[in-house]
């Protein structure tokens, strides 16, 4: 009895460890969060909306956020590109990589003055770590006041390239 009972958690520990190490492969992490080495986010951006039937301009102050989720590995912020509505690379806001800690935050704003964008343009970021980590936030927050009424709104960046 004692034997069966041996073989059986043996059979167990080695099915845990085999089922553990084809998670970690995938890029899944112990606790299911999908880990990767870098990324390209595209993130929406609008230096103004329109408002009312006459389609007046309301333009808006915007803060790009880069948020390291991982709390243990650092990463690395490669570019953070501004681009317009027609895709035109308006400005870099990084000259060199920066890098950011873990739970670390980095912010990139563009002045409510600044229309340059439109209301289609976007930032482009690209970022990388040594070893696989959990994705970081990217998102935009765009705020803007007018007499008395005020707007506020996020966007969250979307992956368009990944490395595993």
């Amino acid at each position: 009895m004692a034997t069966r009972c041996a073989i059986r958690t043996a059979f167990q520990a080695t099915f845990l460890t085999v089922a553990l190490i084809l998670v970690t492969a995938s890029g899944l992490s112990a606790e299911g969060v999908q880990r990767c080495r870098a990324q390209t986010i595209y993130t929406p951006v609008y230096s103004h909306i329109f408002i009312g039937d006459r389609e007046h301009p309301f333009n808006l102050t915007v803060t790009l956020s880069v948020r390291n989720t991982d709390p243990e590995i650092p990463i690395t912020i490669e570019s953070v590109d501004y681009h317009d509505s027609n895709g035109k690379k308006l400005r870099p806001y990084l000259g060199v990589p920066a890098a950011l800690p873990p739970l670390g935050a980095q912010h990139y704003v563009v002045n409510e003055s600044d229309t340059s964008g439109g209301a289609g343009a976007n930032f482009m970021v690209r970022w990388h770590s040594e070893k696989p980590v959990s994705p970081p936030i990217v998102e935009t927050v765009m705020i803007g006041t007018r007499s008395q009424q005020g707007i506020s709104f996020l966007s969250r960046g979307q992956v368009v390239r990944e490395t595993r």
